[in-house]
């Protein structure tokens, strides 16, 4: 089972220097935000630690960030009083979305950091985004970023380390990624991320977690989103890169 309650008190070692101040989230996403009417509110349905959702809350946006863990949530809220911003945190995994939020909601919803592999399979990845979409407004959006699992399959199995010490909070650590990849793409494959703590002491503190994903190819997504009644207005998607990402928007109702 996928809980993330283990890595949420190390999280901010698995984002980027770049990403890690919370305006410097939100300013990698200025294309999309660009697209929102004034007084906007916005969902960040997958909010780890809550770097987007205080980004988005520092600029004047009404923001709801849920997750499925509780620690995640726990780490949101903290984040957000850290930065004095107000940012509704909620637990909720994606088929919980609908009991704590109208349909129609939100002018656009965020599921990002490449989240959504982490629901079971077609069937659940399917009822994810149906979730999302019946919170989004007619023509509101969603944004969605991905790994490119057609490169992560093609790898295998395998152990990556990282050839260089992160440092953060005055500490450094190496991250470690263990993937198990399965033989076939419907399977649930596993990911064990661990983050090797120096201590000031010297010594080394490991937390480590491991993770269940059901990964999908990158034409299966867009037709689960046009599948939903979900427009893709952008894309990145370059077999070749690392990640991409998807804005999609919501049909439009005939009268409006």
């Amino acid at each position: 089972m996928t809980d993330y309650d283990v890595l949420a008190e190390v999280y901010e070692w698995l984002i980027s220097d770049a990403k890690l101040p919370p305006a410097e989230f939100a300013a990698s996403f200025d294309d999309v935000l660009g697209l929102l009417p004034p007084n906007a509110h916005v969902l960040d349905c997958s909010c780890g630690t809550g770097q987007l959702a205080v980004g988005l809350a520092g600029r004047g946006i009404q923001v709801v960030a849920t997750d499925a863990s509780e620690a995640m949530v726990r780490r949101t809220a903290e984040l957000s009083e850290e930065f004095g911003v107000a940012v509704l945190a909620v637990r909720a995994n994606w088929e919980e979305l609908p009991d704590h939020f109208e349909d129609g909601m939100f002018d656009m919803v965020f599921c990002v950091g490449n989240s959504l592999h982490h629901a079971s399979g077609a069937t659940g990845r399917v009822a994810a985004l149906e979730s999302m979409s019946r919170l989004l407004r007619p023509g509101g959006r969603l944004v969605l970023t991905s790994r490119t699992w057609e490169l992560v399959r093609a790898r295998g199995s395998r152990l990556d380390i990282s050839n260089r010490l992160v440092r953060r909070n005055g500490r450094d650590a190496v991250v470690v990624y263990r993937w198990e990849i399965a033989p076939h793409w419907d399977e649930e494959h596993h990911i064990e991320i661990a983050i090797a703590q120096v201590d000031t002491t010297g010594l080394v503190l490991v937390r480590s977690e491991l993770l269940s994903c059901w990964p999908y190819r990158y034409e299966e997504l867009e037709a689960d989103l046009h599948r939903l009644g979900l427009q893709t207005d952008a894309s990145t998607f370059d077999p070749k890169a690392e990640n991409y990402m998807v804005v999609a928007s919501k049909a439009q109702t005939p009268e409006e």
